[in-house]
């Protein structure tokens, strides 16, 4: 990939999920010609669109967004792919003589852009594989991610407790290896700089933020959420693939395949959301780079977005 001698401008707006992050993007986008690229690990699948709270057409229309739509559910897709589709998305909206905004909630998908991350391949044996998908059958989910985090601590922070793939991965390298996964991704000090970079983490108080998550999570519902996932699961999806270990997905998937109780299921829903955005702001509470803006009311939203807009016309200024 070809670069420009000078560094690109790069404004990085993080956060817990529903802290309002999109909405400030596109405010951005407007004030001074800018393009997002979301850094989302849901929002990157077709037809799901209700759950993962994907920009709406709407706001589709008021900004332009790159890495939404690009793979059906039962593709796989990682942070070294991302790495590589959000460089190049960034690079093309600074061509064009825009400005880039990284924007999401998936932190390990933004620091693998900020902070250059090298990604070797791992080693793969299919033997030591099977091996601990029979054990994980016979012993539940939970606790080979109880092992993980005994073994792997920070990779098993950014897996969910049920996404058995990527937990069985993560084992299967430390025990070929002795290393954990998360020491193998490793920040590429040698990289030259390529962004002059602005990064925020948009957020507001622990019970607004919960607030907000739970009539999020029913206005989903209203939307027409189950159905969506109805016709994910005629279209042949099901709970074993990573796409469908998204939070909500596999509860509705379980309400679906199982009859749970649906009030019950969505109370589950809203419990697991909470604490992902519990694990999300220590994630980037425990990251130096970043700077805070809080708010707890719209006046208080209104003047943060004003700050980034802000910070955006300098980041262009100086570019």
């Amino acid at each position: 990939m070809i670069l420009e001698d000078s560094p690109i401008p790069l404004l990085v707006i993080a956060g817990p999920t529903a802290a309002d992050k999109t909405a400030a993007a596109i405010e951005v986008a407007g004030a001074v010609g800018g393009e997002i690229v979301s850094a989302d690990s849901m929002q990157i699948y077709r037809t799901m669109d209700i759950g993962t709270a994907k920009p709406t057409p709407q706001e589709q229309r008021q900004a332009t967004f790159h890495l939404i739509d690009i793979v059906d559910p039962d593709e796989d897709y990682n942070v070294a792919l991302f790495q590589q589709d959000a460089q190049q998305a960034i690079v093309d909206i600074h061509r064009r003589g825009l400005l880039p905004i990284l924007c999401g909630g998936t932190g390990l998908y933004i620091q693998a852009v900020i902070e250059h991350f090298d990604f070797p391949p791992g080693p793969h044996d299919e033997q030591a594989r099977q091996r601990l998908e029979e054990e994980a059958a016979e012993l539940g989910t939970e606790k080979m991610h109880h092992r993980l985090s005994e073994v792997d601590p920070e990779a098993a922070t950014r897996i969910e407790p049920q996404d058995l793939r990527r937990i069985v991965r993560a084992l299967e390298v430390y025990e070929l290896t002795g290393q954990p996964l998360s020491g193998q991704q490793c920040v590429d000090e040698t990289a030259p700089v390529k962004y002059n970079i602005l990064s925020y983490v948009l957020t507001c108080p622990r019970a607004l933020l919960y607030e907000r998550i739970e009539r999020r999570v029913d206005e989903m519902m209203s939307r027409g959420w189950l159905a969506e996932v109805q016709r994910l699961r005629r279209a042949g999806y099901h709970r074993q693939m990573q796409s469908m270990q998204a939070i909500g997905y596999r509860h509705l998937l379980e309400y679906l395949e199982e009859g749970t109780d649906l009030g019950k299921t969505v109370a589950e829903i809203k419990r697991d959301i909470r604490q992902f955005a519990k694990r999300q702001l220590t994630w980037f509470r425990n990251r130096t780079n970043f700077d805070w803006l809080a708010w707890s009311d719209q006046q208080q939203w209104k003047k943060a977005a004003e700050q980034l807009t802000e910070a955006g016309r300098r980041l262009m200024a100086h570019s």
